[in-house]
């Protein structure tokens, strides 16, 4: 046993002899490789480390020209195009790789890919979305219905995008129920602009089953009920709000009040927004109350409100109203200094009041669903901000 035990102790050091010459044979085979490469191919290489896109084109140009097998080096050439704006340059590029009857089957599918951006970026979008669809089951199929995403999502084809989001959804392992249901609120939107309601309420079923919290769809089916005159129902609706998000309800403020004034029930409409002001308060929902109760009680009612809010939470949207009902109530005397205090504060408030976006910060007077700034859903917060521009 103890010769046995003797006889395998070289066995560590002929592995290790093993793996030391293998480990020459690479760096031979390297070394070879690297000698065989023409210098451009460096320069390159050392104008992309020191950020110099143009003179790395030049170079890596020089390359293709003495050893047009690089097929790596034409895909790199290709995307350099692409990222200085040299479209046109980069579709020939991809599309001589694809002319080329040799070409492999996996470089195959990525000049395909690379080509489906160049369109893409060239704002061809129907050669773009050609492409995109022959990658289904290549590697590069989830990257291709993301980009499929942005081509319905730019040409408003919402029921091409519920079709690509839930392949997406299959494929990468993750929801994209709030996503869904916005493209379904986009076709009831439209819908609603034709006057087809029944198809409208189709459409916001499907959204809610998607996200049961998705206050969109509660607002149109209020805004539905509202457009066949049924303003009880469309109270109910918006109402329903407090449940799913009640920061929220500042968004149909004044579409409560302006149904309460329809129904003819103002002071109940005062009792509802003071009532949703008190446990969520917003400019909004201020602004929407302010007037209801300067319209049914008049201006003191209304100054009294906004010293009460004032106290807390001051503001300058709720001193610009203060100041519009102390004129209202202002004798002729007073007027004059009340109204250039008033011009005074309107001039700060004009950059005020603003909605903006958690994920890239644009910001806008009005709310978006989907931002303008980055392209996503639902990102706006929904209470408006009295933050100057340049300040988070």
């Amino acid at each position: 046993m103890d010769f046995e035990l003797w006889w395998l102790l070289p066995i560590p050091a002929l592995f290790f002899a093993l793996g030391w010459i293998a480990a020459r044979i690479d760096i031979s085979h390297l070394l070879r490789e690297s000698r065989a490469l023409p210098l451009s191919y460096f320069r390159g290489l050392n104008f992309l480390l020191n950020e110099q896109p143009d003179k790395a084109i030049e170079s890596f140009i020089e390359v293709v020209k003495v050893d047009p097998q690089t097929i790596d080096l034409h895909f790199a050439l290709g995307n350099l195009f692409r990222r200085q704006g040299e479209i046109d340059r980069a579709i020939r590029m991809h599309q001589n790789l694809l002319d080329r009857p040799d070409l492999p089957a996996e470089k195959r599918q990525v000049a395909v890919f690379e080509l489906a951006q160049d369109f893409h970026r060239a704002g061809l979008l129907d050669r773009a979305e050609d492409l995109f669809g022959r990658l289904d089951g290549s590697p590069f199929e989830l990257q291709s219905l993301g980009f499929l995403l942005q081509i319905f999502e730019q040409e408003k084809d919402w029921q091409k995008a519920i079709k690509v989001t839930k392949r997406m959804e299959a494929l990468a392992k993750r929801p994209y129920f709030k996503e869904i249901a916005h493209y379904y609120c986009e076709l009831a939107q439209n819908a609603m602009l034709r006057s087809q309601l029944d198809d409208a309420h189709r459409h916001l079923e499907q959204a809610l089953a998607e996200y049961k919290l998705c206050t969109r769809a509660t607002i149109l089916l209020g805004d539905a009920a509202a457009q066949q005159g049924d303003y009880a129902a469309a109270i109910t609706g918006w109402q329903r709000i407090e449940s799913q998000n009640p920061a929220f309800l500042g968004l149909v403020a004044d579409r409560l009040a302006d149904a309460y004034r329809k129904t003819g029930d103002v002071a109940q409409g005062i009792r509802v927004l003071r009532s949703f002001e008190d446990q969520y308060p917003s400019l909004d929902l201020l602004n929407a109350l302010f007037n209801l109760v300067l319209a049914q009680e008049g201006a003191e009612p209304a100054a009294q409100l906004i010293k009460d809010e004032l106290v807390r939470n001051p503001t300058l949207l709720g001193l610009d109203k203060l100041l519009e009902a102390q004129l209202l109530a202002a004798p002729a005397e007073r007027r004059h200094d009340l109204e250039l205090v008033k011009g005074l504060v309107g001039q700060h408030i004009k950059r005020l009041g603003m909605y903006r976006c958690e994920q890239c910060g644009f910001r806008a007077k009005q709310y978006y669903w989907r931002c303008p700034g980055c392209g996503k859903w639902e990102t706006y917060t929904p209470r408006r901000t009295e933050t100057p521009d340049g300040y988070v």
